[in-house]
C-alpha cells in the first residue's frame, strides 16, 4: 500500500479535535445525470444491497441504472431548494450552528465539518480537510439515531478505509447511536407539541422510520428493536396510549420482504377506516430529505386520502431547531471527554524551539 503524502506541518500549531458529521447522501442535482452515479455508488454498497454481487451487479446495471434515475431524479426536483439538496443544506446549517454551540462551552480547538456516505462532500475529502486543519483527533457522528449495518456501520466502513491509508492515523472515537438519548427524546416530543399547539391534534400519528429488509433483523441487526424504542420513549414523553399512535416502517425496495409493518399499508388501512385526521413524523431522519418530504409528505398523503381518510399532516424533521441541537452539542461534548484540551501557548513555543534546535525546517 502505498499512503498518503502528510500535510505541510509547522511545529508550534496547537493539535485540534475534529467533528464529523455524516448523512446519507444526495445527487448534486436533481437531474437524471447527477443521480445515476448517485444511484449507482448507494446501491452498489453491499452494506445497503446484500445480494451476491455477480448476480446484483447484473441487475443494478442492467436495470435499475437504466430506468430509475429518471424518475428519481423527478421526485428530487419536486423537494429541491434554492441552495440545493435539503438534506445536505440542513446538514450543512447543523454542523455551522454546532460549531458555534460547542465554541460557547469550551475554549479548546477543534473544527465541525459534515460529509455524505454517498455524493458529495465525500467521507475522505472531508477527512482530509480535518487533516489538513492538523485535527489530531476525530469524533465520527453519523447522523442516524438508529444504528444499522447500512446506515451508521457503512459509514464507519469509510472512515476506517481511509485512515488506512493516512501515514499519521488521527485518534478515533465514534457515536454509535443515540435512539434513547433523552435530549434526542425531548427535542422530538418538543417538535410535535409545538406543530400540534399551532394546527391542532390529530387523531391518529403515525411514526414512520426507515425499513430495512427482514433478513437483516434475523441476522441480529438492531435497528428495529431501537426504533422500536425511540417510538416508545418518544409516546411516553407525548403522553400518548397506544391507540393513539402507530409505528411503521418506509422505502420498502424490490420483492423481498420487508420489516413490517409497512407505513403505506399503514396509511392505507387508517384511510379505509375514514380516519378523520393523521399526522405522521420521522424520528429516524434528523434533517428533511427525499424520503421525508416526498415519499412521506406527498405519497403518503395521496395513499391515505386515496384510500378515503381526511386531513394528513406531516411533521417537519428536526432540522435546526435549537432544542434539538443543544441536545446534540451535550452528546458530542459527552463524547469528547479528555479530548478538548485548551493549549498552553508557552509550551507550543517550547516545543517548537526544540524542534528548530533539532533539526525541524519550521
Amino acid at each position: 500500500m502505498t499512503y498518503q503524502t502528510e500535510p505541510t506541518f509547522a511545529h508550534g500549531t496547537p493539535a485540534k479535535t475534529g467533528i464529523l458529521l455524516i448523512n446519507l447522501g444526495t445527487p448534486d442535482a436533481p437531474t437524471t445525470e447527477a443521480v445515476r452515479p448517485y444511484l449507482k455508488e448507494f446501491l452498489g454498497d453491499p452494506r445497503v444491497v446484500e445480494i451476491p454481487r455477480a448476480i446484483w451487479w447484473l441487475i443494478l446495471n442492467g436495470i435499475i441504472l437504466n430506468t430509475r434515475p429518471k424518475k428519481s431524479a423527478a421526485k428530487y426536483a419536486k423537494i429541491w431548494m434554492s441552495e440545493g439538496s435539503p438534506l445536505r443544506v440542513h446538514t450543512g446549517k447543523q454542523a455551522v450552528l454546532l460549531q458555534g454551540y460547542l465554541g460557547e462551552r469550551t475554549k479548546a480547538p477543534f473544527v465541525v465539518d459534515y460529509a455524505m456516505r454517498y455524493g458529495n462532500p465525500s467521507i475522505p475529502s472531508t477527512l482530509r480537510k480535518l487533516k489538513e486543519q492538523n485535527c489530531q483527533r476525530i469524533l465520527i457522528v453519523p447522523m442516524y439515531p438508529q444504528y444499522a449495518a447500512s446506515s451508521s456501520g457503512t459509514a464507519f466502513d469509510i472512515v476506517f478505509a481511509e485512515v488506512q491509508q493516512m501515514r499519521n492515523t488521527p485518534a478515533l472515537r465514534t457515536i454509535k447511536n443515540f435512539h434513547d438519548n433523552p435530549g434526542y427524546i425531548k427535542a422530538l416530543a418538543n417538535n410535535i407539541n409545538d406543530y400540534w399547539m399551532k394546527n391542532g391534534r390529530p387523531e391518529k400519528l403515525v411514526m414512520s422510520f426507515h425499513g430495512l429488509p427482514q433478513f437483516t433483523l434475523d441476522k441480529g441487526d438492531p435497528y428495529h428493536c431501537e426504533c422500536h424504542k425511540t417510538g416508545r420513549l418518544l409516546a411516553y414523553e407525548l403522553g400518548l396510549k397506544p391507540e393513539q399512535y402507530f409505528i411503521s416502517f418506509q422505502s420498502r425496495f424490490g420483492k423481498a420482504e420487508w420489516i413490517k409493518p409497512y407505513t403505506t399499508a399503514t396509511l392505507t388501512e387508517l384511510g379505509k377506516k375514514k380516519t378523520k385526521r393523521v399526522d405522521v413524523v420521522c424520528p429516524g431522519f434528523v434533517a428533511d430529505c427525499l424520503e421525508t418530504l416526498e415519499e412521506i409528505a406527498m405519497e403518503g398523503k395521496e395513499d391515505f386520502q386515496h384510500a378515503g381518510g381526511g386531513e394528513y399532516h406531516y411533521i417537519p424533521c428536526l432540522n435546526e431547531r435549537n432544542d434539538w441541537m443543544h441536545a446534540l452539542t451535550d452528546l458530542v461534548m459527552e463524547n469528547l471527554q479528555g479530548w478538548l484540551i485548551q493549549p498552553n501557548a508557552a509550551d507550543l513555543e517550547q516545543g517548537r524551539l526544540r524542534a528548530l534546535a533539532m533539526g525541524a525546517k519550521k
